[in-house]
């Protein structure tokens, strides 16, 4: 019977896509820019830059495995850490995905957008947290300072809406990032 020509087993292939995914966020943050006059109508131009701009914070983060090295240093041998299907759910479903799904609800209103404000102030907010209590840089420090805070304040500012959208919107963001934080803490 024919054989397929490709024999790279399934495990292999997945490990490699949760190894290089980083890699794809240059072009795709630049493809996404200029989709934007034919795709981003309805969206507020803050809200859609949310995507991009978070996908150049994911390559400073995540290129050459830093974030997972820096933050499994820091944890220390006795706990899980992250791993690399850990970092790709986490960028790739828990932030495209998500902003994806911000796009389509602002759609029905666009007050939703100030999720993705919280999506980047919050991240922000724990890089910088933690370069002042460490002492020290962490993969995705500067462009959390440079980008994200400044990105959080226009989408804020652009996407009027009532406290009970903030008030839960904040409180997904920061249940995300205490379920990473749960998860990564775990004992090894």
């Amino acid at each position: 019977m024919f054989a397929p020509p490709c024999t790279v087993e399934r495990s292999t292939l997945l490990n490699r896509i949760f190894q290089y995914w980083v890699y794809a966020t240059p072009p795709a943050a630049l493809l996404l820019i200029g989709l934007y006059p034919f795709i981003g109508a309805g969206i507020a131009l803050p809200v859609y830059l949310a995507l991009p701009i978070y996908m150049a914070h994911q390559f400073e983060e995540h290129d050459a495995d830093r974030f997972a090295a820096f933050l499994n240093e820091l944890l220390g041998p006795r706990r899980r850490g992250l791993t690399a299907a850990d970092i790709w759910v986490v960028n790739v479903v828990f932030v495209w995905f998500a902003l994806l799904a911000v796009f389509y609800l602002t759609r029905l209103d666009p007050a939703w957008g100030v999720l993705a404000g919280y999506l980047v102030a919050v991240n922000a907010l724990l890089h910088v947290v933690w370069a002042v209590r460490l002492r020290r840089y962490n993969p995705g420090l500067w462009s959390a300072a440079v980008l994200f805070l400044p990105l959080a304040t226009w989408i804020f500012a652009a996407t009027p809406a009532p406290i009970l959208i903030h008030l839960f919107a904040m409180l997904v963001v920061i249940v995300l990032h205490a379920a990473i934080a749960y998860r990564a803490s775990q004992p090894a």
